[in-house]
């Protein structure tokens, strides 16, 4: 993650400008809330299935929770990515895997503040107990800070690995009356509670929301 601020939209950022599909709004919470684009990247064109298309994580600035699945036959229940996320009727985040997010909003992000996320190659060499490199990754092996945790979607395909975030990982926010409940600092804001974030997508594109966030600490 870079220091220095955006002046303007890129694909690979923490805040910033979301890219969207034509027609897809920027996401808002249950409460009315609009959710905060944490981060949003490119996946490397080699990581398969889902090279080449653009990840964007949304979440609730007012509502800072873990996340909970809710399984059916063996399945994550029907349109989980709004499906009541007990207490509350609906999901805080929305976890986005779009092909054609072609053009970026034309505001940014206003809590957080619009840094460059830069990828960079390495080997992700599993341990005995086949878990990847505990740090932010695109790709890889997760880290499992518990036991693994596989899905299926509402669909019948089984849920692939995407993504990891770090516990704790902080992410810089704006100075003002916009402070996250329980997060660690004034000036930072996490993800669903600070927890150790493994992002599990539908291979078959059921819909682009079709993302599940595992969390474990």
């Amino acid at each position: 993650m870079g220091t220095e601020a955006l002046a303007q939209p890129t694909r690979n950022s923490v805040g910033g400008w979301p890219f969207l599909d034509e027609g897809q709004e920027w996401p808002e919470c249950f409460c009315g809330e609009r959710m905060v684009l944490f981060f949003q990247l490119d996946v490397p064109p080699e990581l398969e299935p889902f090279g080449g298309e653009h990840l964007l994580v949304f979440h609730c600035r007012a509502h800072n929770d873990a996340s909970s699945p809710e399984l059916t036959d063996g399945r994550l229940v029907s349109r989980y990515w709004d499906a009541p996320q007990a207490p509350y009727p609906r999901p805080f985040w929305r976890v986005l895997l779009q092909r054609d997010a072609v053009l970026p909003t034309t505001e940014p992000e206003p809590s957080l503040r619009a840094l460059p996320l830069s990828l960079r190659p390495f080997t992700d060499v599993p341990d005995e107990r086949e878990r990847g490199a505990q740090t932010f990754k695109v790709g890889g092996a997760p880290s499992w800070a518990q036991f693994p945790e596989y899905y299926h979607c509402a669909c019948g395909a089984e849920l692939v690995y995407v993504c990891q975030v770090p516990e704790d990982m902080e992410f810089a926010a704006h100075p003002g009356p916009s402070e996250q409940p329980y997060s660690v600092a004034t000036d930072t804001y996490n993800l669903f509670l600070g927890n150790e974030v493994y992002l599990l997508a539908c291979p078959a594109r059921c819909d682009p929301a079709a993302v599940w966030p595992v969390n474990q600490n």
